[in-house]
């Protein structure tokens, strides 16, 4: 069809057309149902809106007017966050030369990407700085990470390896010398080795993602007491909308709620008001 002669009605029938169930062939030679998602369903319909903006936009103008494009609601979110104990679960099964990487998944809350694309030259142990150049990022903008003790002395000890036994490799995690491109063979079996599988027939899958150590990263600045102004500009969210859906409470965090209500209308009570406690009483 013309860009000028799309009608709202012709996106609901091309969102309705997605969504009905089609047939596709799978490896092992049967057949399945597969409906598109509504978040991917969405993605199709954001670039469309896209495409009208810049039309309009242009001079001279290649259509007049948008039409509205209804988006669906999307509640596929992924959520999924580590504790520390099964974080060390899942790094002690991992091979050795991906334990780096998740260590620096888990205190730096970068993306898969932005860590195995790393390189010496952006990393200062004198200062323990780590430089993520514009550019170089999803949102294209810069970001300076200071290092933890526990990833500064990983760090160190990759430099070690490096410089030992692979001097002319740039990149900072690599196997054989070689910049690591995926493992994610590996990481599904360390899940299950961990017992992060999942339910129903599905242990082949892991249960966890390897985009969950970001959520929980951020979910530990904020734990550590760091404003969250400050916590996006280590994780590189540029939304508040973003972030809040890395921001996750999870059960423990709940428990820990319903701890400290107790503990409230206990003090209050014993007639000790609203006076906070600390951990210690007199």
């Amino acid at each position: 069809m013309k860009a000028a002669h799309v009608r709202t009605d012709h996106i609901r029938a091309y969102i309705v057309s997605r969504q009905q169930a089609k047939t596709r062939k799978l490896e092992n030679g049967k057949t399945a149902e597969h409906p598109a998602a509504n978040a991917t369903v969405n993605r199709s319909l954001a670039l469309l809106h896209r495409a009208y903006t810049i039309g309009k936009t242009s001079t001279p103008p290649k259509v007049t007017f948008i039409p509205v494009i209804p988006m669906l609601g999307e509640n596929n979110t992924r959520k999924g966050f580590f504790e520390d104990d099964a974080f060390l679960a899942v790094r002690s099964a991992l091979p050795e030369e991906i334990r780096p990487v998740i260590t620096y998944a888990y205190y730096t809350d970068c993306r898969k990407g932005e860590i195995l694309r790393l390189r010496w030259a952006q990393i200062d142990l004198d200062e323990r700085v780590i430089r993520l150049e514009p550019g170089e990022t999803k949102n294209d903008e810069g970001r300076t990470i200071f290092m933890a003790p526990e990833l500064y002395e990983m760090m160190v000890m990759q430099k070690q390896i490096r410089d030992r036994y692979f001097p002319e490799c740039p990149w900072v995690f690599s196997r054989a010398g070689r910049r690591i491109l995926d493992f994610r063979k590996s990481w599904r079996s360390a899940c299950k080795s961990a017992g992060l599988i999942r339910k129903a027939g599905e242990e082949d899958r892991a249960a966890r993602l390897f985009h969950d150590l970001r959520r929980t990263g951020v979910r530990n600045l904020i734990r550590a007491g760091v404003p969250e102004r400050v916590a996006m500009m280590v994780s590189g969210h540029k939304t508040r909308a973003v972030f809040d859906r890395y921001n996750i409470v999870s059960e423990s965090d709940l428990k820990d709620v319903a701890r400290r209500q107790g503990e409230y209308v206990a003090r209050k009570r014993a007639g000790l008001g609203d006076r906070h406690t600390t951990g210690t009483q007199t």
